[in-house]
């Protein structure tokens, strides 16, 4: 099922970006992991070929030491940038209450199922658009001479925004 489903006559077409209720469909097999409040899922620098969507739970992204994400809408992704660029986890990932989460093989999920791909592929179009608008936004601010506390709460908005595990694209 796909979300914005086309009425006769109104000129719309439907969306290509699945709902969270037909990801959750697809992610119904596979093994879910639970954690404690305040474990870690994922570290800065490891390689886990790990490809977690949030079941339940609470959980925060931390970079260098600072939180720039606290994710909590089921179905966020992490560790997708990993996978799709094969490289360390960028972020650490760690739980703020008792979190579930579905487990992916990565290569399988993506390749075999396009909706879980195109869920996926929505999260990181809809993260960089955001992120491009909030860079148009840096720049006026620099332009017309904010101040720099304005300024970097701006740039840390972007930085979340490119560095966070995702949500679910139909809830932004």
């Amino acid at each position: 099922m796909l979300m914005g489903v086309a009425k006769k006559g109104d000129g719309t077409l439907p969306s290509l970006i699945p709902d969270f209720t037909t990801l959750e469909r697809r992610l119904a097999g596979l093994p879910v992991v639970k954690h404690r409040a305040h474990e870690i899922v994922l570290t800065a620098g490891s390689k886990t070929g790990s490809l977690l969507f949030l079941r339940s739970g609470t959980a925060e992204v931390i970079k260098d030491g600072v939180q720039i994400a606290s994710v909590n809408a089921p179905g966020s992704v992490f560790g997708e940038q990993a996978i799709l660029l094969d490289q360390p986890h960028t972020a650490d990932v760690r739980t703020l209450e008792q979190s579930e989460f579905y487990v992916a093989d990565p290569p399988a999920i993506l390749a075999g199922d396009p909706t879980v791909a195109l869920y996926v592929t929505a999260i990181l179009a809809r993260r960089l658009d955001a992120a491009n608008r909030w860079l148009v936004a840096v720049k006026r601010q620099v332009q017309a001479g904010e101040p720099p506390s304005v300024i970097g709460k701006a740039v840390e908005k972007v930085e979340e925004l490119l560095s966070y595990g995702g949500r679910d694209p139909t809830g932004w």
